[in-house]
């Protein structure tokens, strides 16, 4: 729950146990975690980790869906070796913890990796998806990098980016409705926002019953009823890249 002594509620009670399909390079000055379809593509997709950094294996089961889906997937460490936050952290630290890892400032790192995805890759067609954190990350990136075709935002938290609505590319934003972070007002002004001010395509939509980290973090058996939703936002988010890349 979102308190005082939680500010960020990513329980991660319900992590897979994963170990994943891809390798890790060096890509620069940055580590990352790169998964390859079967066959070769020119599309590919950022993962932006949430605050528990770029080696959770739910976010790598995430980046291996994609490559099932016809995508090079990399997921880098935006963190750049420092500390991601462990569940046993005080949270009453977790403001002092943020600051250092700002989602706004992250364009020096999306360089280096559309860099590397162009001329390591191959890839032609880039798009970017992120959660929790990562999410607040690619609203960033949607405002300011061009070379960016498209981006998901997964639950990002939106109080950060008040009055930040002129997008570049195509942007889908996935809420869950009782996410204790996100409340549905900050929703629903950033919907309006949208409406006013951009001039690209963009969706927004919220998952009934769902909190914050269900599309990737809960383990898919264990709460049946969530099941459909967390099924429902993954086949939304194929579906968004698949028509903008």
């Amino acid at each position: 729950m979102a308190n005082e002594a939680r500010p960020c509620p990513c329980d991660i009670g319900d992590r897979f146990e994963y170990g994943g399909l891809g390798h890790e390079v060096q890509v620069e000055h940055i580590k990352a975690y790169v998964c390859k379809p079967s066959t070769s593509t020119e599309k590919a997709v950022i993962v932006i980790q949430d605050i528990f950094g770029w080696q959770l294996p739910n976010t790598r089961y995430i980046a291996d869906m994609l490559a099932a889906n016809g995508y090079i997937a990399i997921c880098p460490d935006f963190f750049v070796g420092q500390k991601p936050w462990e569940p046993s952290d005080d949270w009453s630290t977790f403001n002092d913890w943020l600051k250092t890892r700002d989602a706004s400032k992250v364009d020096r790192e999306a360089g280096v990796v559309l860099k590397y995805l162009k001329e390591q890759c191959n890839a032609k067609k880039i798009g970017v998806i992120g959660f929790c954190w990562g999410g607040m990350a690619v609203h960033h990136l949607m405002l300011k990098n061009p070379e960016l075709k498209t981006g998901v935002a997964i639950y990002g938290v939106i109080k950060y980016f008040e009055d930040r609505y002129s997008l570049l590319h195509s942007t889908f934003f996935i809420f869950g409705e009782n996410d204790d972070y996100i409340p549905l007002e900050q929703v629903t002004l950033l919907e309006q926002k949208l409406k006013q001010h951009c001039k690209v395509d963009y969706r927004v939509k919220i998952y009934p019953g769902q909190t914050h980290g269900f599309v990737h973090r809960k383990r898919e058996d264990m709460n049946p009823q969530d099941k459909p939703y967390i099924e429902e936002a993954r086949k939304d988010m194929l579906n968004w890249l698949n028509k903008y890349l």
